[in-house]
């Protein structure tokens, strides 16, 4: 899964160079890790897995370390933790990503949302939501979320 990710964030635009003075919501690089964030964060339940799954993803895609990779992470937290809505990322992404990349970023919500072996109502209406709002219609979406389950060897639990 977390291959995924690395790949997707290091072909985000800006991931190559960026100062931290550009780590705000309108960095594609934040928007992808905040919309990430708050799908692990949807469930309620702490995922230490995932959370360090996301930092080695942003680690190793943009070579940072240290305090910039701090900054990055800290800047998707708060970013999410201060949204109104998922809309602030999602247009974001839109505006950078062309339609192959936005199905690629489903595919990893989906891995992020199935990861846990649970697949809940509301983090299957957030994965609706985000792809509707990125332009990814809903039988994309469908098959994509099929393909991973069959990745994974099967349906999760329900809740």
């Amino acid at each position: 899964m977390f291959e995924r990710i690395f790949a997707f964030l290091k072909n985000l635009p800006g991931g190559h160079g960026a100062s931290s003075r550009t780590l705000t919501e309108d960095d594609p690089r934040v928007a992808a890790a905040a919309l990430l964030v708050h799908v692990i964060r949807a469930d309620g339940e702490r995922n230490d897995d995932e959370l360090r799954g996301l930092t080695a993803a942003l680690s190793k895609a943009y070579n940072l370390h240290g305090a910039e990779l701090k900054a990055v992470i800290e800047a998707a937290q708060e970013a999410e933790a201060s949204a109104v809505d998922i809309y602030t990322f999602t247009t974001v992404l839109k505006r950078h990503l062309d339609e192959e990349a936005r199905i690629e970023f489903i595919r990893l919500v989906w891995e992020i949302v199935l990861s846990d072996g649970v697949m809940r109502e509301l983090e299957e209406n957030l994965v609706w939501r985000i792809a509707e709002l990125i332009g990814v219609d809903g039988r994309t979406r469908v098959t994509i979320r099929q393909q991973v389950l069959e990745e994974r060897g099967g349906i999760p639990g329900s809740t």
